[in-house]
């Protein structure tokens, strides 16, 4: 959401900015239906004054006496022009913030220029990517030759992008997102949060997920919204608020199922487990001031590779470009993973700083020592990472071509019950009932 008083201002600062992104110029509309409503409400503002000076009139000519019937029917003029000019006024209102809810953040200034992933700049590169002599199976082969992954009965039951899981691979899906809690809430300083996975319209639009990528996510029969990420949950913690305590960063950390229709992805990685309509995810979000928020970016960032880091993991850091940031981001680190069954880097966690965009959407304030007027927060949300894709890393990276199996990351040890590999199963996924 953006400050209409900043944008009379400045008009042509946003549609600067805004024309990074690849849009056409905003604020001729934008401040179209502002005049109007402003001019709406003079209007009304002016009658009611008349109102308020014609009806002492009317009381002080009754009291001598006198013939008010030509005042009475000006008051009932202005009553009925009143009414008329707040039902345009609200018309207009809604059609003005209808407007700046569909229109993305400003970008910042560090944002690189570009058209589309391919104008992405690398900031730094960890590791070296795994490139061996045989070609490594991508993780459905892996997974399958397992006997653990299973897409067929999952599509009996649900449909398509739907994966069931079993026996040693569901473990190590489980063991992934204990091993990034436990580091988030140990060594990274974030609070470990249980939010709720149904949300109410207020909160998808807090952070920006309605109204303009309603299509995109999945609504229960009651209103209900399922969260396509636990951002939502976590960033509307501090909706409504004006923050006193001044113990800022707050950080939250959440492990939590993820739905996403996909509906903008029709067509794209249709094979296995890259982009599924439920996954699990760990979420990091912070909430901050201002002057802390790029130095927050940076840390959470380092969070997320340090996940990637201990799990032995190569990947490489990317600044997201002005054709390719998200809708509600001002500033985006991409990291992304190298998959040797692909033989590329594909995305696996997205560190965004928002700025007060979410802020203002959810009204969400605080109020600096010695200050006495409350300034909007910074919200900063990043993947901690996305289980299923690490478990996809780690399928590829730690698979062993002599006998199918995939070995266990030292870190994912303590969680894995004493398995340090997964071996395949005998008699495969038709086996699931007595694999256990």
């Amino acid at each position: 959401m953006h400050d209409i008083n900043a944008i009379r201002k400045d008009p042509a600062a946003f549609d600067k900015n805004w024309a990074r992104r690849g849009l056409a110029a905003q604020t001729p509309a934008i401040l179209k239906l502002d005049e109007e409503r402003r001019a709406a409400q003079t209007e009304m503002q002016t009658l009611l004054q008349r109102r308020n000076e014609a009806s002492k009139e009317i009381g002080a000519l009754k009291a001598k006496g006198g013939d008010a019937a030509a005042l009475m029917a000006e008051v009932a003029g202005l009553k009925d022009r009143t009414a008329e000019l707040e039902q345009k006024e609200a018309a207009l209102s809604e059609s003005l913030n209808a407007l700046l809810s569909a229109l993305p953040n400003m970008l910042d200034d560090a944002t690189p220029d570009g058209k589309d992933e391919h104008d992405n700049k690398e900031v730094r590169k960890i590791g070296t990517p795994k490139n061996p002599a045989t070609p490594t199976p991508d993780h459905v082969a892996i997974g399958e030759g397992l006997g653990m992954m299973d897409f067929d009965t999952a599509a009996k039951m649900s449909g398509s992008r739907f994966v069931l899981m079993h026996s040693g691979l569901a473990r190590m899906e489980r063991a992934l997102a204990q091993f990034m809690l436990d580091l988030h809430t140990t060594e990274h300083g974030y609070t470990e949060v249980s939010p709720p996975l149904m949300v109410r319209d207020q909160t998808m639009y807090g952070t920006g997920q309605l109204p303009k990528f309603a299509e995109d996510q999945f609504k229960t029969t009651r209103g209900d919204w399922l969260i396509p990420t636990a951002e939502v949950p976590l960033t509307n913690i501090v909706a409504d608020m004006i923050i006193e305590d001044h113990a800022f960063p707050r950080r939250y950390t959440a492990f939590t199922p993820c739905f996403r229709q996909e509906a903008g992805a029709a067509g794209k990685d249709t094979r296995g487990m890259i982009r599924q309509h439920q996954f699990y995810k760990v979420e990091m979000v912070s909430i901050t001031t201002p002057e802390q928020s790029e130095e927050e970016h940076q840390r959470m960032t380092a969070c997320a590779e340090n996940v990637l880091k201990k799990l032995g993991l190569s990947f490489r850091t990317m600044a997201l470009c002005s054709g390719d940031i998200g809708f509600g981001s001002r500033k985006t680190y991409d990291l992304e993973v190298w998959l040797p069954g692909q033989q590329k880097y594909r995305e696996i966690s997205s560190c965004s700083n928002c700025g007060d965009f979410q802020a203002r959407r959810m009204k969400a304030r605080f109020r600096a020592p010695g200050e006495k007027d409350t300034r909007f927060v910074h919200t900063l949300n990043g993947s901690g990472v996305a289980v299923g894709r690490a478990l996809i890393a780690v399928l590829e990276n730690y698979y062993d071509p002599a006998d199918g199996g995939v070995f266990v990351p030292d870190v994912l040890l303590p969680y894995m019950g004493g398995m340090k590999k997964i071996l395949p199963l005998k008699g495969g996924a038709e086996r699931l009932t007595a694999a256990g």
